[in-house]
């Protein structure tokens, strides 16, 4: 999946891409404005993760955690790589989900929202307008 969303075969709502990384909304978001962050490259586990695409894979995850601070208002985020078991993709990506207090996430149970038609491309933007200059690739 993560793969077709790369070579742009199946849509996907982008709010990042460089040479390197991808990140896009989830389609079944914990909190609405959920990411995830994955190599451009496949890479199927945290384990398999090339040593020089470590440094840009966790810095578009923090800008897309600050991201959703300043765009969304969240009061912070929560950051996770499943690996193998719960990794429902077998590309390697990490969530990154907007967070308030009382939220009602609760340890590893990630209840899942849906986004209603055409709300999916406001809060893409709304992450975009706040990635603070990191270098993305052009369209």
């Amino acid at each position: 999946m993560i793969c077709s969303i790369v070579q742009r075969t199946l849509p996907a709502a982008e709010v990042l891409r460089t040479n390197e990384v991808i990140a896009f909304l989830d389609h079944r978001p914990v909190f609405k404005g959920h990411v995830l962050v994955a190599p451009i490259v496949h890479v199927d586990t945290l384990l398999d993760l090339p040593p020089e695409l470590i440094q840009p894979v966790v810095t578009a995850a923090q800008k897309v955690a600050a991201a959703i601070v300043a765009g969304l208002g969240a009061q912070g985020t929560f950051v996770a790589v499943n690996n193998v078991v719960s990794q429902s993709i077998p590309h390697l990506h990490v969530h990154v989900v907007p967070r308030t207090r009382g939220d009602g996430l609760r340890g590893f149970f990630w209840p899942r929202t849906k986004y209603a038609d055409g709300e999916m491309t406001g809060y893409a933007q709304l992450i975009k307008e706040n990635l603070d200059g990191f270098n993305a690739a052009p369209d």
